[in-house]
């Protein structure tokens, strides 16, 4: 029987070893060999610009502070060039809502690295991103995302979901797009073939039946499309950010409530395969112990890491360190790509 929001709303108050042992149970369902994966990437952050001014980030600055950058496209080939150094395969490919830049710079900028470097995969662009680059070029997002594919563009991030609620949007962050744009433009990247992330930012102001529904719009939308490949959950870290500063998050959410919102995700998301431990929030033990409430994949070695780490969170991970959490619950290791294909496994 697939779990109903009011089922879900029930396991909040679930004792959290026995919620453990029924994500884990479903995980096994769909990962019989035990096989956890990772991949080897890196974050690259081509611009801190952005005019939205979310509440929760600690990373964005306006265009004329001091500290505002746009990346070169040699400073972007250094990082591509030191990530395949270490056996990388991928870029999450991110940025702030820069604006001033139009659908010709990205679709440049994405030829240049896919000609350049055609053995990394580019995972870029968050939804917000993808909205006001329409908006700005005018043109349609459907548009913008098949000029993006035809240049090289794989599949696009989750970023910019936070919590799929538009009251929690308006207090956090009331200048992004609304939880229906969010959704719109995922489905119309599905509906071109490009897979994508679905993601979940909580511990800020949402309620509880808040995530719950964010659960059930994920599932919804993966019902109709199949699209997403993976579904990955942080906590907000608050150092920093105005929410902090203005006394609206006073502390960090707990490691238990990650625990438990992870294992209901796990239950909830019956349809989504690939389910991410967010080790970079969380540290790497919690990480792995997030493999023992269903996750399957310890995300990425995270050779560079620059939103998180802006709001205080500072938590480093290598390939080998890595391998060894994953043993030493019992698991096999994997070296992924971003469509999950196994590359190595590590017996």
């Amino acid at each position: 029987m697939r779990l109903t929001k009011k089922d879900a709303i029930e396991l909040l108050n679930e004792n959290l070893i026995k919620l453990a042992k029924k994500a884990y149970e479903k995980k096994l369902q769909l990962h019989p060999k035990k096989i956890t994966t990772f991949i080897v990437d890196r974050n690259i952050n081509y611009t801190n610009i952005c005019f939205i001014n979310c509440k929760f980030c600690a990373f964005y600055r306006h265009k004329n502070d001091k500290d505002a950058y746009l990346l070169s496209f040699e400073e972007i080939d250094k990082k591509i060039e030191e990530l395949l150094e270490i056996g990388g395969t991928q870029i999450l490919f991110q940025g702030g809502v820069h604006p001033n830049l139009k659908i010709d710079y990205y679709e440049k900028l994405i030829d240049h690295i896919h000609k350049k470097y055609p053995q990394i995969t580019i995972h870029g662009f968050s939804a917000p991103e993808i909205d006001y680059i329409s908006k700005v070029s005018k043109i349609p997002v459907k548009e913008v995302l098949i000029r993006l594919k035809e240049k090289g563009l794989n599949s696009i991030p989750g970023a910019g979901a936070e919590i799929l609620s538009d009251r929690v949007r308006k207090i956090i962050a009331p200048k992004k797009i609304s939880s229906n744009r969010w959704l719109e433009i995922h489905k119309a990247a599905h509906e071109i073939g490009m897979k994508t992330t679905a993601t979940m930012m909580f511990g800020s102001v949402e309620r509880e039946e808040e995530v719950i529904e964010h659960f059930e719009k994920i599932r919804r939308l993966q019902d109709e499309t199949g699209g997403f490949r993976a579904f990955i959950m942080w906590s907000f870290q608050p150092k920093n950010t105005t929410l902090y500063k203005e006394g609206i998050v006073k502390h960090k959410t707990s490691s238990n409530r990650y625990l438990r919102y992870l294992a209901i995700a796990r239950l909830y998301l019956d349809n989504i395969k690939n389910i991410q431990s967010s080790w970079v929030t969380q540290g790497s033990y919690i990480g792995q112990m997030a493999l023992l409430y269903g996750a399957n994949d310890l995300g990425s070695t995270m050779m560079e890491e620059n939103v998180v780490r802006s709001a205080g969170a500072v938590n480093k991970m290598n390939q080998e360190e890595m391998i060894r959490l994953i043993k030493d619950i019992g698991e096999i290791p994997a070296k992924r790509d971003t469509n999950y294909n196994i590359l190595k496994v590590f017996n």
